[in-house]
């Protein structure tokens, strides 16, 4: 029996090239307003969060959505989320660990993602956009979208402001 041994050289090392930094930790805050609207019969919006970079697959963030309903009932309605949906929802498997969250109420939400963990993974410097849509049964559709350049300046703040289903989003990088 002969034994063979590889050696098996991948990626930028076998080309002798540096591989691309990644950006020292840091943390993307999201403040995002849900608006209280006046109307009869008020649903609270499902909203994906999510991240594009040109040439890159998109990823989701956060995805709010009624996953408690049974049978999977609430699924049905993410492809209202019609941006999200086409750029990445349409390929995940639901729930989805630490992206899916409930509906949440009127008011300032917030929440935070880490750099080089959890759905928000590593950053490559370069250009990105952040974008957030809501969709609400019995209303309509918003998507709203933050460019901003990794790695920011700590403290930094991308803000942008929505006009329907949407109130002021603000994204805030820090250390």
């Amino acid at each position: 029996m002969q034994i063979r041994h590889h050696l098996l050289l991948t990626g930028a090392g076998a080309l002798g090239t540096a591989m691309p930094t990644v950006a020292s930790a840091q943390t993307l805050n999201l403040n995002i307003a849900i608006p209280r609207l006046s109307v009869a019969e008020y649903h609270r919006p499902y909203v994906a969060v999510w991240i594009e970079k040109e040439g890159a697959t998109p990823r989701t963030l956060s995805i709010w959505y009624d996953h408690d309903k049974k049978n999977g009932e609430g699924t049905k309605w993410l492809r209202d989320v019609r941006q999200w949906w086409r750029a990445s929802g349409r390929t995940m498997r639901f729930p989805a660990d630490g992206v899916t969250g409930a509906t949440r109420a009127p008011g300032d939400q917030k929440i935070a993602f880490n750099a080089g963990r959890g759905p928000l993974g590593a950053l490559t410097p370069g250009n990105y956009t952040l974008l957030v849509e809501a969709a609400r049964e019995v209303g309509g559709r918003e998507l709203l979208r933050l460019p901003f350049s990794w790695p920011p300046k700590p403290g930094a703040t991308v803000r942008v402001q929505g006009g329907s289903e949407l109130g002021a989003v603000a994204l805030t990088f820090g250390k």
